[in-house]
């Protein structure tokens, strides 16, 4: 299943994919289903099986072009936005950083969030916005001390990330990671969340690209995670709990602008685009921000 939220009479509604180019609005094809996106996803199979048996026959008034839509992040306000760094080995080569002998963990926070489509600014304070395409996981089930050969039971989904991040106040707080990950705007998220049933088990193998106004500059494969999903998961929830709509942004593979000369920083006018494969294409032009 392909869940997204959209807007929709003002308002936030959970849309779903079929996968013709159109999304159905569940506010109008279920009126007393699920409201949320998260909703769905905590609900399991069975509730996974009831939106789509009511999404069998799409009412005409219910149908949206994906073209035209109006997208939110999926989740768009997440409990949790954990993310990792320096997770493929060529990444954390090419930024001249040791390869981590424990998952790199530091948050965001959901000021951060941007749309598929929605505008990523570049802020007024730093010229260095980098791209960092990144697999999206997506927790379903409440969960504590997860051991490994079960945490992929407690993932709902995958979704595209863009972990825009302003390198120079990366570096400003002592060179952890919070101050440069978090300038408004700044973390792409979605169009979608796709179910694991979907996806091979862990996400991956799944190619991972960025491409920026129509240029490769990322090409990499999940596969490639020197901490792969099951660790990311069973490690974290020995420290926290871990909530449906929880989502951890996993690392991103090498072929940032930082580490290339000269540094082709994202500038306003720039198209950045996350792509994924089976779970879809991440668009975000560049502006001038505040």
């Amino acid at each position: 299943m392909r869940l997204c939220t959209i807007m929709s009479g003002g308002k936030p509604v959970v849309g779903v994919k079929p996968g013709n180019g159109k999304i159905i609005d569940l506010s109008k094809q279920m009126p007393r289903g699920p409201k949320t996106v998260v909703e769905i996803l905590a609900g399991g199979k069975k509730v996974q099986a009831e939106v789509a048996k009511a999404c069998a026959k799409p009412k005409p008034a219910a149908l949206v072009s994906e073209k035209s839509a109006k997208y939110l992040p999926p989740i768009p306000n997440p409990g949790k936005i954990l993310c990792i760094g320096l997770n493929y080995r060529k990444h954390a080569e090419e930024t001249k950083n040791p390869i981590p002998p424990y998952p790199v963990v530091f948050c965001r926070f959901d000021n951060t969030l941007v749309a598929h489509n929605g505008k990523m600014p570049r802020p007024s304070a730093s010229d260095q916005l980098d791209w960092e395409a990144e697999l999206t996981i997506v927790i379903g089930k409440k969960c504590r001390n997860v051991p490994k050969e079960k945490a992929l039971g407690v993932i709902a989904g995958y979704a595209c990330f863009n972990d825009g991040s302003v390198r120079d106040w990366q570096a400003k707080s002592g060179g952890q990671f919070t101050l440069g990950k978090n300038f408004d705007g700044t973390g792409g998220f979605g169009p979608d969340i796709v179910t694991s049933d979907e996806l091979p088990p862990g996400a991956a193998p799944l190619r991972i690209m960025t491409r920026v106004n129509g240029e490769v500059m990322q090409d990499s494969n999940t596969d490639d995670l020197i901490f792969d999903v099951p660790t990311l998961v069973h490690e974290l929830s020995k420290v926290m709990t871990l909530d449906p709509g929880d989502i951890i942004i996993t690392g991103t593979p090498s072929g940032v602008a930082m580490a290339r000369k000269p540094q082709p920083w994202l500038k306003p006018g720039d198209v950045c685009e996350v792509e994924i494969e089976k779970i879809g294409i991440l668009r975000n032009p560049i502006v001038q921000g505040a």
